[in-house]
């Protein structure tokens, strides 16, 4: 048994190292280099797959608290992820009589410390496959890591996979996920 936690935590040791070797610059989001030293509004700007998100934590008033120092960890929906919402629901929630819905949404993607890929793989082996956690937004996300690749699953059960990692922020770091994750209403 002590040999194969052995070999479990080398491998473990090994995967982390390729994923920080693979990671020594930040990876392109949307089209558009991101920069360390930029903080999470600054990059998300810039990426053209980030557009509704943008919009979204603007029409929110989000923009001074995703540029304050933080840290935070992001689990950015793409442009994709939002499209995939029954139809109206990304413009209903835009008008500001929605505004309290949406910054609810906005926030349960949000986590008050920086959670990079390997911590949150960590996390999930220590909890034995799946670690929770709470947002800003007070909802509770479920983190897993399995076979290299990391997803965030909302109150609801819908599954975020993340499909850019470790997007590093001078305020924290960006999960580019697939879908958006839904507090329970």
């Amino acid at each position: 048994m002590r040999k194969f936690a052995t070999l479990l935590l080398a491998g473990t040791v090994a995967v982390t190292a390729l994923a920080t070797a693979a990671y020594a610059e930040n990876p392109m989001v949307g089209g558009a280099a991101m920069y360390a030293t930029k903080n999470i509004v600054e990059n998300a700007v810039n990426s053209k797959d980030h557009t509704t998100l943008v919009a979204a934590v603007k029409a929110g008033g989000l923009v001074d608290t995703l540029q304050s120092s933080g840290p935070f960890t992001v689990f950015a929906p793409t442009n994709e992820a939002f499209a995939a919402l029954p139809a109206g629901t990304v413009d209903t929630l835009l008008k500001p009589e929605n505004k309290d819905k949406l910054v609810k949404i906005l926030t349960c993607h949000v986590i008050g410390a920086k959670a990079m890929a390997a911590d949150v793989t960590k996390m999930a082996m220590d909890d034995g496959g799946a670690h929770k956690v709470k947002t800003v937004g007070g909802c509770e996300l479920t983190l897993k890591a399995d076979g290299g690749k990391v997803t965030a699953t909302d109150e609801n059960g819908n599954v975020a996979n993340v499909t850019v990692a470790d997007v590093e922020q001078s305020n924290g770091v960006i999960h580019v996920i697939d879908k958006v994750l839904l507090p329970k209403m």
